[in-house]
């Protein structure tokens, strides 16, 4: 019970409050556009940079971890995608939209506040190892398939063109490669320019976390329910149970294993409606997935916390 009280009900009143300002007109939908753009496209990709231009590459870009969380991802993927087709008769369009879903873990702003509770800051290092390769494999993959489906008949030459596009157009994509480019290239940034950075991390997952309690607001589920449900028992359950197994099979250390077990864990970012709507498609079904897995994987979470080393 402490696990849910102390670790988990914080971040969730968070988003409630954002929520809940939003549907007694505190909050307007405008201004929760401009801090979602706000959190995003700066607040976000610094904390990002600052990430990955601190993080040790050489202890914490463990391919035991990476291969555990990103094989279970891409199994989610396939799983959704197929599932979205056969089970749901929907278009590969529609269906590799709900796959993407079902891929897409919240691993920044429910992953990272959440770990940081339950094992202090020093476990974050995991959880960042896999978000530098989160965004750039999600995005790759879903705009990858979207783009072979919907090009069929066309020139393929022009695929990676609009794959490369697409994904250096995404802030947080811009945010990890600035901060791997920092730490690779040894360069010491001016005190001044890591204090303004700093500045902006602190007010990046609060107003973050505000903000999604206000955009989930608008995601009230409209149907498809079957789908919608399918979609939350690939990202809450099949997800960090496929890690659950690789994680044990490759013998990893348990900070680790808790990092890759929790992100893969977290419900469908808000990341997946913005694949769905970039492409105009499953919004509904995807929309109400990122709201009804969110509110769930407040007990789910709380199992995971309860049955972890």
């Amino acid at each position: 019970m402490s696990a849910l009280i102390e670790v988990i009900l914080p971040v969730f009143l968070v988003i409630g409050f954002g929520y809940v300002a939003v549907w007694r007109g505190l909050f307007s939908d405008a201004s929760v556009d401009g801090l979602m753009r706000f959190t995003q496209t700066f607040a976000l990709p610094c904390l990002l940079f600052k990430a990955m231009s601190d993080l040790d590459l050489s202890q914490n870009f463990s391919l035991a971890l990476l291969g555990s969380f990103y094989t279970g991802a891409l199994a989610c993927f396939l799983c959704g995608t197929l599932g979205g087709r056969y089970l749901f008769k929907r278009d590969w369009e529609d269906a590799i939209a709900i796959g993407f879903c079902a891929l897409f873990s919240n691993t920044l702003l429910l992953g990272i506040p959440i770990t940081e509770r339950a094992y202090g800051t020093d476990a974050l290092a995991g959880n960042f190892a896999i978000i530098a390769m989160h965004a750039p494999f999600g995005y790759f993959l879903g705009i990858t398939a979207m783009e072979i489906v919907r090009n069929q008949g066309g020139a393929r030459r022009q695929l990676p063109w609009k794959v490369l596009n697409a994904m250096f157009h995404n802030s947080l994509i811009i945010g990890i490669v600035l901060g791997l480019a920092v730490n690779l290239s040894g360069v010491a940034l001016p005190v001044t320019v890591t204090d303004a950075i700093d500045l902006m991390v602190r007010a990046a997952l609060p107003a973050a976390l505000f903000g999604l309690g206000g955009v989930l607001y608008r995601y009230r589920p409209e149907g498809d329910m079957r789908a919608i449900l399918f979609v939350c028992a690939i990202s809450l359950g099949l997800h960090p149970l496929f890690v659950w197994t690789m994680g044990r099979a490759t013998g990893l250390d348990i900070a680790d294993f808790r990092s890759a077990i929790l992100t893969a864990a977290m419900a469908p970012g808000v990341n997946a409606y913005v694949f769905a709507n970039m492409y105009g498609r499953a919004r509904r079904v995807v929309a109400s997935s990122v709201l009804i897995a969110t509110v769930g994987s407040v007990l789910t979470i709380w199992g995971w916390l309860y049955i972890l080393p």
